[in-house]
């Protein structure tokens, strides 16, 4: 007897909103991958053209906002999206473009990696960006997870070690996202264990709360770490999307980018520091002969 297949098979559908990276590493490229290699499907709002590779950013070039705003109501006006994924916006008026079109649509869950700064030093988006993400998109998010350079723009001081990241996250939160993951990478190098603060509003007996957790794993010893924090940020939204509860999905984001350093960290890819292996569970990657 021939098996009936369902008509309707449902899985994770996650929105990236952000810039694109020419060398494949970063931006929507890597979200794509991330959310692909985790089971969701993955579908991409271009907002900046970058000209880009392992040594650095030599060109950006921002999409128009009517192309951004279209962009966003095709995808959400057909397919919806479970969440949306932010990362590059690179000018205050795309940051509005893009909170009043999600706004336009109902989006209720938004993970919003604020990115200001590439690895390289290259500015991809100043102060005045970063005030317009404070006002249009802050309040909107349920996540931001900014880098320390990152907090420190936001915070307009510098976070430098992990004492100072339990004050921030609550500043951070006071600025109106349901939850705000600081993350520990850009910790010196002194610094083997690497922490991760996460803070997050809750509701217990009908009175908010906010709880706070750590998470704390070992520095992966390689130089390439292009694309981790676009990585984390597309993982815990597909977590999320997939039903996962916050702190669960940052765990569990946390790990898929480990595992992705450790499975690139011999890969050649360009002259500079090259990406993690998103595809790691698919295709690893065979370790040098010393190392079996």
């Amino acid at each position: 007897m021939k098996a009936t297949l369902p008509t309707s098979v449902q899985i994770p559908k996650v929105l990236t909103i952000a810039g694109s990276d020419s060398g494949g590493g970063a931006g929507l490229q890597a979200d794509l991958k991330v959310i692909t290699s985790l089971g969701g499907f993955g579908m991409s709002v271009i907002t900046a053209i970058t000209a880009q590779n392992t040594l650095g950013v030599t060109h950006i070039q921002d999409v128009d906002l009517e192309v951004v705003e279209a962009q966003i109501d095709a995808v959400l006006s057909d397919i919806g999206a479970d969440i949306v994924k932010i990362g590059m916006l690179a000018s205050p008026e795309i940051v509005r473009t893009v909170a009043n079109a999600l706004r336009k649509h109902d989006i209720k869950r938004i993970v919003l990696d604020p990115v200001l700064r590439a690895t390289s030093g290259a500015s991809l988006g100043g102060d005045d960006t970063a005030q317009a993400m404070i006002q249009d998109l802050f309040p909107m998010a349920t996540l931001i997870t900014p880098n320390l350079d990152e907090a420190s723009l936001l915070l307009g001081r510098e976070i430098a070690s992990p004492d100072d990241f339990k004050a921030a996250a609550q500043e951070l939160l006071d600025m109106g996202p349901q939850a705000v993951l600081i993350k520990g990478g850009h910790l010196d190098a002194t610094h083997t264990q690497i922490s991760d603060y996460l803070m997050w509003r809750s509701l217990e007996d009908g009175l908010e709360v906010i709880q706070a957790k750590e998470f704390k794993h070992e520095r992966v010893p390689t130089e390439n770490t292009h694309g981790t924090g676009c990585s984390l940020a597309s993982a815990i939204a597909t977590y999320l999307a997939d039903s996962h509860d916050l702190s669960h999905a940052v765990a569990k984001g946390i790990s898929y980018v480990e595992a992705g350093l450790r499975a690139g960290r011999f890969l050649s890819i360009g002259e500079g520091p090259g990406p993690l292996w998103h595809m790691f569970e698919f295709y690893p990657t065979a370790l040098p002969k010393e190392e079996g």
